[in-house]
C-alpha cells in the first residue's frame, strides 16, 4: 500500500534519489520510484502545471461585474418578460439594472464594470466562461457543488484530483493547499479527498475568520522538541511502524498516519520559509496592495499563492471573506459589492502580473 512503499521512500531519501535518476536514464515514468506524489506524466502535452483558484465566497454577481447586459440597462424597472423562477427571492418581479457602469478593455474588446478597473487592464490573458449555472440555491450545496461536483454525494474537490492526477513538485510540501479556507458551508469537504488516498485532499493554512497574517499549518509547529530530536523520534516510530506492517500488511489508517508524520516534519521548515515575506521587494509588496490596510489580507494570500506556486505546489486555493462578511449580498448590494471589489481587485491584478513577469501565467490556471 501507499504507506509502507512511502515509508521506505521517506526514509532512504539517497535511495529514492538514485532510483529517480535511474528511472530517468532509462526512460521509466516517474512513479517507477514508488512515490504516489511524484510528478506524473498526464495523456497529453499540458500547456498548465498548476491552479491558483481565487474562490469568492458568496460569489460575485455577474450581471455587475463582467457580464454586460445593456438590455438590462434598457428595461430597468420594466415587469420580467416570463414567470420569476422560484428559486430567485425579490419583492417585486421588475427588472433591475446594474447600478455600475462598463466600458469595453483591451484588443478583445470585454466589458468589465468599474468595480475592477485593475483586473480590467489583463482582460486580454482571461478567458470569460459565460456558459457556467448552478443548480443548488442553498449555500452549502452550492459551495459543494463548485468544490467537488456533487451537493448530495461525498466527492473529491477539485484540488484533491488535481494532486492525485499530477502529484507534487516538492515533496516537502503537500500537493494541495487551500490559504485561509472557510469553515462554514460543506467546510473540509470542500478540500476534501472523499474516496481518493489521504494524501490528496487539501491542507489548510490558517482560516477565513482570522488575518492570513497570522495563518499556519495547524500541528506542524513544535516549539518544545529540537528538529534533531524529532527526527529521531520519527525514525524510532517508523521502524516500529515498518515492523508492524511487514507482519500485518498493508493498513491504510496506518499508512495515511506514517504519510502525515513524515510530511508534517518537512512542512516545518517549508513552510514558515514560504510564508516569510521579508524578501519580497518593496514594489512587489505594493503590487499586491500589501502598503494599503484594505488590500493588505488578501493581497498576502495572492502573494503566498504565488510562492507556493513556484515552489511546486499543483492546487492552491485563496479565499476572500467568511461566514459574516462575503459576495452574497441578500441587501445592501452597492454598498457591499463595492467593499469586496475594492479588497481583491488590485491584489487579483497584482498576482496576474507578478505570475506574467516571473513567466509563470504560461504554466498556471488561474481560476
Amino acid at each position: 500500500g501507499f504507506g509502507y512503499l512511502a515509508l521506505a521512500s521517506m526514509l532512504n531519501d539517497e535511495a529514492v534519489s538514485g532510483r529517480v535518476r535511474a528511472a530517468d536514464d532509462v526512460g521509466l515514468d516517474a512513479s517507477a520510484t514508488n512515490n504516489p506524489l511524484a510528478p506524473r506524466d498526464p495523456h497529453f502535452a499540458p500547456r498548465a502545471k498548476r491552479v491558483i483558484f481565487l474562490f469568492m465566497k458568496g460569489g460575485p454577481s455577474h450581471i455587475d461585474t463582467f457580464d454586460y447586459k445593456p438590455l438590462l440597462q434598457r428595461d430597468d424597472g420594466k415587469p420580467l418578460p416570463f414567470e420569476k423562477p422560484r428559486v430567485q427571492f425579490a419583492p417585486t418581479n421588475n427588472l433591475l439594472a446594474s447600478p455600475w457602469k462598463f466600458q469595453q478593455y483591451g484588443e478583445c474588446g470585454q466589458w468589465v464594470s468599474e468595480l475592477f478597473p485593475n483586473v480590467a487592464r489583463h482582460v486580454d490573458d482571461l478567458c470569460m466562461l459565460h456558459g457556467v449555472h448552478g443548480t443548488n440555491a442553498a449555500h452549502g450545496g452550492a459551495l459543494l457543488k463548485l468544490h467537488t461536483g456533487s451537493d448530495n454525494f461525498v466527492r473529491p474537490s477539485m484540488g484533491a484530483w488535481v494532486a492525485y492526477g499530477l502529484g507534487t513538485e516538492n515533496q516537502n510540501l503537500p500537493g494541495f493547499i487551500t490559504i485561509c479556507p472557510t469553515l462554514a458551508h460543506g467546510g473540509v469537504r470542500n478540500w476534501g479527498s472523499a474516496f481518493l488516498p489521504a494524501y490528496c485532499q487539501g491542507t489548510p493554512l490558517g482560516v477565513a475568520s482570522q488575518p492570513s497574517s497570522a495563518a499556519t499549518v495547524r500541528y506542524a509547529k513544535n516549539d518544545r522538541i529540537a528538529p534533531a530530536q524529532q527526527r529521531r523520534e520519527l525514525d524510532l516510530l517508523a521502524e516500529i511502524n515498518r515492523e508492524h506492517l511487514q507482519q500485518t500488511g498493508p493498513n491504510s489508517a496506518l499508512e495515511s498516519r506514517i504519510s502525515s508524520f513524515e510530511l508534517a516534519f518537512r512542512m516545518q521548515m517549508a513552510i514558515p520559509r514560504i510564508q516569510d515575506i521579508s524578501d519580497e521587494s518593496p514594489e512587489t509588496l505594493k503590487l499586491y496592495g500589501m502598503d494599503e490596510t484594505v488590500t493588505e489580507d488578501f493581497g498576502r494570500q495572492c502573494l503566498l499563492a504565488r510562492r507556493f506556486a513556484e515552489q511546486g505546489v499543483r492546487f492552491i486555493q485563496v479565499t476572500h471573506s467568511d461566514t459574516n462578511v462575503q459576495w452574497d449580498q441578500h441587501s445592501q448590494l452597492k454598498q457591499g459589492h463595492e467593499k469586496n471589489a475594492l479588497e481583491v481587485d488590485k491584489p487579483i491584478a497584482g498576482l496576474l502580473t507578478d505570475l506574467k513577469q516571473r513567466g509563470l501565467l504560461d504554466d498556471t490556471l488561474v481560476v
